[in-house]
């Protein structure tokens, strides 16, 4: 932001502005966040609809805060004097604000954002742990002046044991806090219930048995998460591709838009049904404020009608209603400008508020569609990952391509050819929308659950003579030291070795 405030010519803005679209890869990272957080799946419309919300109200008021703040010696004389550093980059002011506001929201998440992801957030956040150090410090510094009209107690604190937590041979007094010596009792590690002694190595033994168990359910709950390949599902892809479909149109849909409310009225009489030119010929002023009246409307069709839409239909059919619906909105734009004067504004109207709601739907869906089709949780940050830079690889060249279809269209008189191509493309978004299946959200829970079933699961019967010999060998001493009422030790070797007979097991069968 910095270098694009201090740009003094085209190559230059243009190389920050690369720098930023580089740097900014905060969108995948915060639906991967979201799609964590959110585990119930009636709240996620809801949470998916914050984030386009935040959007429209920070597009809102950082045009609003540009246009201010844009050449501040020329607008604000009286702050800003001639021959300073304002004065030489116009918009520097700006951008000075936008990095401060990016400083504050890096120092936010540094401090108080919390890591969702299931096999990293139980890691140390030192950024984490200075922010709770600070809020300490800032409570301690409010309920100080309370604390010392109570007699400031709050420094100390005191240990409560309960009579139940102490053996009955075990006394203190008041006098004497020291605790009395107990004679009688065995020492502890020679204590047990079944009165043998030998029972202290059994458990031992029983802990290395637990560990090497544990150690042979996390190797099979690392071969049970799916790799990069298998993440890549088919409705995955269909997802991924649709979404960029539905950023290329749109932001198309966009750039056209304005040129086309700017556009002065065509002398020439048309030549329906496609040969025809000419706009609306509204002022730049009259734009503004319909672009402004624009974010309102995709405000609250996000946060108000889109959850209630999409709790009674469903992602997947909310999404099918408006992505069905595209073709036929650009179809039907540039026939618009052929309807009398004082029809125009109804159709300009009924024009955006279609095109933001549909946009209001269609985005939080797919959102919500491609968490609740991934294979795992653990692969949320691939799947947003490459989801978002699918859109962005489609919204740069987007706009280049429609710009070169209306001026290749206006050169022949055809004024809906780049927008007929925008149906053609929002077609192709359409029909893959008809190959998606609706997917439930897959919990971390579920996930558990499935891998503990799988664990349940009987192991196939591949042990030979010798091994299955051996196996009654040991459950036949083992019955034998159970009917004795006597701990005998088990054998950590015997213990590893069924192990690995599970392993090698699991291998033939996977073979």
């Amino acid at each position: 932001m910095l270098a694009f405030g201090f740009a003094r010519d085209l190559p230059t803005a243009l190389i920050a502005r690369a720098l930023g679209g580089i740097l900014n890869g905060n969108i995948g990272v915060l639906q991967t966040t979201v799609a964590e957080v959110i585990t119930v799946e009636a709240h996620q419309a809801r949470a998916y609809a914050i984030m386009p919300f935040v959007w429209c109200l920070g597009s809102i008021i950082g045009s609003a805060m540009g246009g201010a703040l844009a050449d501040p010696v020329r607008n604000y004389p009286t702050m800003f004097s001639q021959h300073t550093i304002f004065e030489r980059y116009p918009y520097l002011l700006t951008n000075l604000v936008c990095a401060a506001a990016v400083a504050f929201s890096m120092t936010v998440g540094f401090l108080f954002l919390e890591e969702t992801h299931e096999d990293k957030k139980e890691r140390r956040d030192i950024g984490r742990e200075l922010g709770a150090w600070i809020i300490r410090r800032f409570k301690r510094a409010a309920t100080a002046p309370l604390s010392a009209r109570k007699g400031n107690f709050s420094d100390e604190s005191y240990t409560l044991v309960r009579d139940d937590d102490l053996p009955p041979d075990y006394s203190s007094t008041a006098s004497s806090p020291a605790l009395a010596p107990v004679s009688g009792l065995p020492p502890p590690a020679y204590r047990s219930i079944e009165g043998s002694p030998r029972n202290s190595e059994a458990d031992g033994d029983n802990m290395v048995t637990s560990q090497a168990e544990a150690d042979f359910l996390e190797e099979q709950r690392v071969a049970r998460e799916p790799g990069l390949s298998s993440a890549f599902t088919r409705q995955v892809i269909y997802n991924i591709v649709g979404f960029g479909i539905l950023a290329y149109h749109t932001i198309s849909a966009e750039q056209l838009l304005p040129v086309l409310f700017s556009m002065p009225e065509s002398d020439t009489p048309p030549s329906l049904p496609f040969k025809f030119t000419g706009g609306f010929a509204l002022p730049t002023k009259a734009i503004g404020g319909i672009l402004a009246a624009q974010g309102f409307v995709q405000m609250i069709a996000t946060m108000v009608v889109f959850p209630i839409v999409s709790r009674r239909l469903g992602s997947l059919a909310t999404y099918r209603l408006v992505v069905l619906s595209y073709p036929l909105l650009y179809l039907a734009v540039p026939y618009l400008t052929l309807v009398p004067a004082n029809w125009r504004m109804p159709a300009i109207w009924a024009v955006i508020v279609w095109k933001v709601t549909a946009q209001a739907f269609a985005f939080p869906s797919t959102n919500i569609m491609l968490a609740n089709s991934a294979p795992s949780t653990k692969v949320l940050g691939t799947l947003n990952g490459v989801a978002s830079s699918a859109a962005s690889g489609c919204r740069a060249f987007g706009p280049t391509v429609s710009g070169i279809l209306q001026s290749a269209g206006l050169s022949i008189g055809t004024l809906g050819l780049p927008w007929w191509t925008n149906a053609l493309v929002a077609g192709c978004g359409a029909f893959i929308s008809l190959c998606m299946v609706e997917e439930k959200r897959r919990s971390l829970d579920d996930e558990k659950q499935g891998g503990t079933d799988e664990e349940q699961r009987p192991l196939p019967s591949a042990l030979d003579a010798n091994e299955m010999d051996a196996a009654l060998v040991a459950a036949e001493s083992l019955n034998a030291s159970s009917e004795s009422h006597v701990s005998t030790p088990g054998s950590p070797l015997l213990t590893r070795m069924s192990l690995d007979i599970r392993r090698g097991s699991l291998r033939d069968n996977k073979i």
